[in-house]
């Protein structure tokens, strides 16, 4: 209960967020009004010469001129108001400033917001490799392998709750190629399993019931659709290389120990077939869709695909109508094979669509409008965390978000990156820090969970970076979540309520800035003898308004005379500072440096950890 009133509380603040009142605390380059609109403080935005951020350079956009002759020679497409959205483009006649405008103008969708908002979500790996003891499958395993005993997905759904997960996400389909429900469309999958148990569906139910939002994970490579003929010259070609002494991969030496079996499925993945009118759903004998595709309860309509392309979204469309809608689809870009030469070209941009068309409010990982990867696999953030990407190519056209590097950079979104010449549109794009409570992604018995004091490390650096955390908590063979995961959860939800359920300044005045100590705003401490200590500040920023502080600082007030006491450069939805020694002070201020345009704070709060 404790954290739903702080939640509360931590969304109430983006409903009371406050503005700036003068331009000089900031040192920004241009001066503030009243909005007609709301009357709260925006820029006036004067000519493009009087902002210039930075000055090009060989490696900086060059503004290119518009044509002089246009159907509409008094539109300049690179002058007048720049409006908010999720994604803009950047055109040739933009100027340095004007991409600075528009990065600070790019905002989340409501969907993005939602799943922001949402902070910690819980991953289930569960599949085929739960019972082989593996992280990566070959697709050629016996469906009947898959054999848990029970599922109490309740108990991991309390598990999840006693953490603070807010959404759930299970491994529907791995790279193995197992799927965990009776899909029509391959013969793999635990229809084929003992008590043939629809885990997806269970999964969605005690996730509803429980008040949780679902997300889930559709692997696109697919070990069990690897061409016959292909997968066994490959497994000759990794017989070799072992009689010869070379060192194996995972996925080879997974191969080498299946070689006497071959793929599960339909040979579909990267067999060169052409790429063909496809009406979704593809109806099958007996089909017991028929009848509501018919009368229109269902929708149907055409896509252009090749065989494992029609199959991918096909289970796509099967997951979003049986079991939809969900609040997130995991698209995993890794491909086991790849090294192999065995690869499958996917025309995301169709996928992208018919999981709009099927589920609109869906925010795809790696999808356009959605979230990407935050870069590794340890549930770590960026210090400086940027939300407004820049993207070489058309998200819609790519997995990743079209970053001109990859997820992988450590600078994902600094005016550099955004002003390069490869940038040709600009994204809210949010980060997801995924990381695994034991070492393994899949249950394994001999593997320890984390213990309660480092979930709580990952969440301030993860949570507290501007990102969110994908906690994987993998159950084992028998159905259910260990004793020991379950304890270490309930341990870090404690954590997380003690620690950030109650916020030290709340009753204290808002302290706006007075123009001459450059504070975008602080708070007071309520009457207290003494003043608070504390040794954790938050901070955020109003995503209605996007991401726009590049640099700040935190200081104390103590016996009349400031300190500062921490600093940082990207805040964004959160940003927790976690401070060498607990500080005493009767009031607290945050000083913006640095920024796109006039940032719009959340009250600062101060919290005391356990420590």
């Amino acid at each position: 209960m404790a954290r739903s009133r702080s939640r509360a509380r931590f969304r109430a603040r983006f409903r009371t967020a406050f503005a700036l009142t003068v331009a000089a605390a900031l040192a920004l380059p241009f001066p503030l009004r009243a909005s007609a609109a709301d009357g709260r403080p925006d820029p006036v935005r004067p000519q493009a010469s009087a902002r210039q951020p930075v000055q090009p350079s060989a490696a900086v956009r060059q503004p290119v001129q518009p044509p002089p002759f246009s159907r509409h020679p008094t539109a300049n497409p690179c002058q007048g108001p720049v409006r908010p959205a999720s994604q803009m483009t950047v055109l040739p006649c933009d100027t340095p400033a004007r991409i600075i405008e528009k990065a600070a103008r790019i905002v989340p969708t409501a969907a993005q917001r939602a799943w922001q908002e949402r902070e910690v979500t819980a991953f289930t790996h569960f599949g085929m490799n739960t019972f082989t003891g593996r992280e990566w499958g070959s697709g050629t395993e016996d469906p009947t392998w898959f054999a848990p005993p029970r599922l109490d997905v309740d108990q991991w759904m309390r598990a999840y709750k006693a953490a603070g997960a807010e959404q759930v996400m299970l491994t529907v389909k791995h790279h193995d190629g197992f799927v965990l429900y009776p899909s029509r469309y391959t013969p793999h999958t635990v229809r084929a399993s003992p008590g043939r148990p629809d885990v997806v569906g269970a999964y969605v139910r005690a996730a509803r019931k429980a008040g949780l939002a679902v997300g889930l994970y559709l692997s696109p490579s697919d070990g069990a659709e690897l061409p016959h003929a292909r997968h066994a010259r490959w497994v000759e070609e990794v017989r070799r290389k072992q009689a010869e002494g070379k060192p194996l991969s995972l996925p080879e030496r997974v191969a080498l120990e299946d070689r006497g079996r071959a793929p599960a499925g339909l040979g579909r993945f990267g067999n060169g077939s052409p790429v063909t009118e496809r009406t979704l759903p593809a109806l099958v004998p007996g089909d017991d869709r028929a009848d509501a595709v018919r009368d229109g309860r269902l929708p149907s309509f055409t896509v252009r695909a090749d065989d494992y392309g029609a199959y991918y979204l096909n289970q796509v469309y099967e997951l979003l109508t049986q079991y939809g809608p969900v609040e997130e689809l995991w698209l995993d870009g890794a491909n086991p094979w790849a090294d192999a030469g065995i690869t499958q070209k996917y025309d995301v941009r169709q996928w992208f669509e018919t999981i709009r068309r099927l589920s609109p409010r869906t925010v795809v990982f790696q999808g356009p409008q959605g979230v990407r990867w935050v870069g590794n696999e340890r549930g770590v953030a960026r210090e400086t965390e940027w939300s407004v990407t820049p993207s070489a190519v058309d998200p819609w056209s790519v997995l990743s978000g079209g970053l001109p590097n990859d997820s992988t950079d450590a600078d994902i979104g600094s005016r550099a990156k955004l002003l390069a010449p490869a940038t040709k549109y600009l994204q809210w794009y949010p980060a997801e820090a995924d990381v695994s409570i034991r070492p393994g992604w899949f249950h394994h018995p001999w593997e320890r969970p984390k213990t309660p004091g480092q979930l709580l490390a990952l969440y301030e650096k993860s949570v507290g970076r501007n990102a969110s955390l994908l906690l994987n908590v993998p159950p084992g063979r028998g159905g259910r979540i260990d004793a020991a995961d379950a304890a270490a959860l309930a341990g870090f939800g404690r954590a997380v309520r003690e620690t950030y359920g109650k916020d030290l300044l709340a009753g204290g005045r808002d302290l706006l800035t007075d123009g001459r100590d450059r504070s975008a705003g602080g708070r007071s401490v309520p009457e207290r003898p003494g003043g608070i200590t504390f040794d954790r500040v938050g901070l955020g920023e109003d995503p209605r308004y996007g991401q726009r502080v590049e640099r700040f600082a935190v200081e104390a007030r103590t016996g009349g005379t400031w300190r500062r006491i921490a600093g940082g450069t990207t805040v964004g939805h959160r940003r927790i500072l976690a401070l060498p020694a607990p500080v005493t002070a009767d009031a607290v201020r945050v000083r913006v440096l640095a920024a796109r345009a006039a940032p719009r704070l959340t009250p600062v709060t101060a919290h005391r950890s356990r420590a």
